[in-house]
């Protein structure tokens, strides 16, 4: 039986690159739209050994005026969109807050375009907990205001989901979309076909630790050790990136099956535990063997002491449930990091 055919901008990012395995392995097609400008094709080759499925990748920059064109090519009959297309460092943002503000907000509303015009039943975007901004309450669930957020990147997602729910209001109600939130993604297909390669380097801590224990930096730095946790260190919600590919499919399968009522839907995708940056290192240290060195510098400007979220609403509308612990993406990042240094260097 059909599952149907999916979208995928984005498709050989880390996330993306996770979710079309995800969708192949639950009997989806595929179609994926990539600018390669933070991805790579090679990603397909590992797509491919690990599903048996060819993935085709069409190179477009969604932010440019003439893809909407492209779009309508190769769009004509698919089912859904997920669009992980989005440019997604935060310190860059602040650099260069004009550019997020053209590719985030523009390749957007040509997505949404598309959507509109050929009349697609369900929408899934990659969002953040970012959009949460600098909140106070914790666990931090679907219902809270958005607060202000100290990041261009952080504003764009914001933004997005305004833009969703506008377009909604007005769109047929036979389409349906989904927000999804992410926590912090980390970890590898457990293949280790695939996995994070960041082009830049990394700021976020689970490929800062992978690179420490493979040599490539002399050490950790980590950023106060006197915020209001438990062991004083800033407090996260680490997920892996197949338990976030899967959260995508479910969300497909809850639209394009009427099982959602609701035109628009958001839900948070972490585990709802937070691990703060000492426990981090060591997981590491007890899943690999390997001792981290660290020292302790200041804090960071704009780092809450903690986020994580109440993921029960996606557990309870989506059936979602979490199959890896930190101990796993710890394990697996440590994996894919020999595989992928081995692989290109």
């Amino acid at each position: 039986m059909r599952k149907g055919k999916i979208l995928v901008t984005g498709g050989c990012g880390y996330i993306g690159s996770h979710t079309v395995v995800d969708l192949l392995q639950n009997g989806f097609e595929v179609i994926s739209i990539d600018s390669l400008i933070n991805g790579s094709e090679s990603v397909l080759v590992g797509i491919h050994e690990i599903t048996g499925r060819e993935v085709v990748n069409i190179k477009c920059d969604l932010s440019t005026d003439h893809s909407i064109e492209i779009l309508r090519q190769h769009a004509s009959d698919v089912d859904g969109v997920i669009h992980f297309a989005a440019l997604k460092s935060v310190g860059e943002s602040v650099e260069k807050s004009l550019l997020y503000y053209k590719n985030n907000i523009k390749s957007l509303i040509n997505i949404l375009q598309l959507v509109e015009e050929m009349k697609i039943k369900a929408f899934v975007f990659s969002s953040s907990c970012t959009v949460y901004g600098e909140t106070k309450i914790l666990p931090v669930h679907e219902n809270l205001d958005f607060m202000p957020t100290n990041s261009p990147y952080g504003r764009t997602k914001q933004m997005s989901e305004q833009i969703i729910a506008d377009f909604y209001l007005k769109t047929s109600k036979e389409s349906k979309a989904v927000s999804l939130r992410y926590f912090n993604p980390a970890g590898a297909h457990n293949s280790y076909k695939i996995g994070e390669s960041p082009i830049n380097p990394p700021l976020n801590l689970v490929p800062i630790i992978t690179e420490t224990a493979y040599g490539l930096r002399e050490k950790i730095s980590i950023h106060g050790n006197d915020y209001p946790t438990r062991d004083g260190t800033c407090i996260r919600d680490y997920i892996h990136v197949m338990d976030l590919a899967n959260a995508h499919t479910l969300a497909l399968k809850h639209m394009l099956t009427g099982q959602q009522t609701n035109q628009l839907e958001a839900y948070n995708l972490g585990i709802g535990e937070g691990v703060s940056v000492l426990e981090a290192i060591y997981a590491f240290e007890e899943s690999t063997g390997i001792k981290l060195p660290y020292n302790i510098g200041p804090r960071r400007e704009g780092d809450l002491a903690a986020m994580y979220a109440d993921s029960t609403k996606v557990k309870t509308v989506l059936g979602w449930e979490p199959k890896y612990s930190i101990s796993d993406i710890m394990r697996d990042a440590w994996e894919w990091e020999k595989v992928r240094r081995k692989l290109y260097k």
